[in-house]
């Protein structure tokens, strides 16, 4: 697995803990739902700046976030 694609099922995974919708996590983020759905689909990579923006919204930390994709990589070796 592709760290892109470790990232968007991190992201997933939080917002749907969360049970966030693609469009308020866009809203409440300040990024394109389009932009979401592509993070999400790993076809896009964060910046920093996203990484914390998202993190903020999911109220969850970066490093937490970070972490699960570093558990969802370690999984798929």
């Amino acid at each position: 697995m592709k760290p892109a694609n470790a990232f968007g099922l991190a992201l997933r995974h939080f917002r749907t803990c969360q049970k966030i919708s693609q469009e308020r996590l866009s809203q409440e983020s300040g990024l394109d739902r389009s932009y979401i759905s592509l993070l999400e689909r790993g076809l896009r990579q964060p910046s920093l700046t996203t990484l914390l923006q998202l993190a903020g919204v999911l109220d969850v930390s970066a490093s937490e976030l970070i972490l699960k994709v570093e558990e969802l990589l370690d999984e798929n070796h």
